[in-house]
């Protein structure tokens, strides 16, 4: 055993070899039994204990071997050439083969250790949302606050099975030289064309078919007068699905007896053709006035994303923003003139979000200073809460460093804020016979009341 050693030792390349493999061992080890023990280090810790170190560990196994040849060679020119002989009837020998597997077995067991650990930290939620920050910061921020933030993002974006874990970490092996060689464009484009197809993903989860029946909302909207006036609107969504035989309402688009098809521009933005087959196998096939030949485009089949196309990383708009935290409780409805100032300070431009974290607080609090020193004075905490969760929405939505700003990111559910359901149901998609895909409300909703204060049907239901 001392023999081996130092053959594998003496050449200066075996030496560094060795010296690396036994520190990195020895660090590997420490900072396993520190994870073990409970202690959470972040994704950088992970990183370090099962990416770099156990990489460092092979280089120097694979120095050691290296460093042998390169004696032997020497040894070679002086004596000449000769193969080594392995005689095992050697008892020195025989115990050189012997700690030769058992360090191999160890080894192995070692790096067997570290890859499990090692995927397992680059499938972490932590590994994909704060290694990168100024790159992925925003996605994190908005998937934090999500109905999917319980939702590991190898669940999305990755899926089970072996082909698309490969095809992902291929993809991100590009996404790393381009995050070191700042080659990343600003902002990040939605994934829409590499994403995995919804049945293998979403529908791990959600079954359509099995959205059936209606849905009461209720929302609220304050207006930017001096009471920041609440007007209540309430619709019944037809989410439908398959409800006996035929499939109705919202989720009509994805009942397995019809298929979906259309063309549109890169970004799905703007949907040129929709084709049509039902369970008969007839096909109908809808174009916009202005649609370009079918050449300039790739028929996609419609799922889940086409709608819900932000379902995790959702940017809202200011006065959505505002109209929540009222509801919520965040912001004092009882504060005059607040949407209307809040509206005005989260438009505003401001350089980073260290920025707006001093001005909109500062801008608020300047407000009713002038308007009204009475109110400055005896809420001035209720202006000061008011404005940092003013700062709050903006940080959470404006990234001054990835170009993200309101409305950079658009969301297809609904039609309030960005075309969504009119990129399809417009009344202009229009088949060879004249017949269009409808506009009609009555198709995904019936509207009980729009922007009423105290709606009689609010008084029906809450008797």
């Amino acid at each position: 055993m001392n023999s081996l050693l130092f053959r594998l030792t003496r050449h200066p390349v075996g030496l560094l070899g060795a010296a690396l493999a036994l520190a990195s061992l020895i660090l590997f080890l420490v900072l396993f039994g520190i994870e073990a023990v409970g202690f959470q280090g972040g994704p950088y810790l992970g990183i370090l204990t099962f990416i770099i170190i156990p990489a460092i560990f092979v280089l120097g196994l694979i120095l050691m071997p290296i460093g042998l040849r390169l004696d032997r060679r020497r040894q070679e020119r002086h004596q000449g050439d000769a193969f080594p002989v392995i005689d095992l009837n050697r008892p020195t020998v025989r115990r050189a083969a012997l700690a030769f597997v058992g360090a191999t077995v160890v080894n192995l067991g070692i790096l067997a250790i570290a890859t499990y650990k090692g995927v397992e930290v680059m499938d972490s939620t932590e590994f994909c949302g704060e290694t990168c920050h100024s790159v992925m910061s925003p996605e994190f921020t908005t998937y934090q606050r999500s109905p999917h933030s319980r939702v590991n993002c190898v669940d999305c974006h990755i899926g089970p099975g072996a082909g698309w874990f490969v095809k992902s970490k291929l993809s991100g092996s590009w996404q790393l030289v381009s995050v070191a060689l700042d080659l990343y464009p600003t902002p990040i484009p939605t994934p829409v064309h590499n994403l995995r197809p919804a049945r293998d993903t979403c529908e791990q989860c959600h079954w359509p078919e099995k959205f059936v029946g209606d849905r009461l909302v209720v929302k609220t909207h304050y207006e930017e007068d001096e009471a920041n006036t609440p007007l209540k609107s309430v619709v019944v969504l037809r989410i439908g699905g398959v409800a006996g035989r035929q499939a109705h309402g919202i989720h009509w688009h994805v009942d397995p007896a019809n298929e979906i098809r259309y063309l549109a521009d890169e970004s799905r933005s703007t949907i040129h053709t929709v084709e049509m087959r039902d369970a008969s196998g007839g096909v109908k096939r809808f174009r916009a006035p202005d649609a370009p030949a079918e050449a300039d485009g790739e028929w996609r089949t419609m799922d889940c994303i086409d709608c819900h196309n932000r379902p995790s990383h959702i940017y809202k708009l200011p006065g959505t923003e505002m109209d929540l935290a009222f509801d919520a409780g965040q912001l004092p409805s009882d504060l005059p003139y607040l949407k209307r100032e809040g509206m005005r300070l989260l438009q505003g431009s401001y350089a980073s979000h260290e920025e707006a974290r001093e001005k909109i607080p500062a801008g608020l609090a300047a407000f009713y200073v002038s308007d009204d020193p009475a109110i400055a004075a005896s809420r001035a905490d209720d202006i000061g809460r008011a404005g940092r969760k003013l700062a709050e929405i903006w940080c959470t939505n404006i990234h001054p460093a990835m170009n993200i700003t309101w409305g950079t990111y658009p969301s297809h559910i609904g039609h309030e804020d960005f075309p969504g359901c009119f990129r399809c149901h417009d009344d202009q998609h229009a088949a060879e016979d004249g017949s269009t895909i409808s506009q009609d409300c009555s198709t995904c909703h019936t509207l009980l009341a729009i922007q009423e204060n105290n709606p009689p049907i609010l008084a029906d239901l809450n008797p």
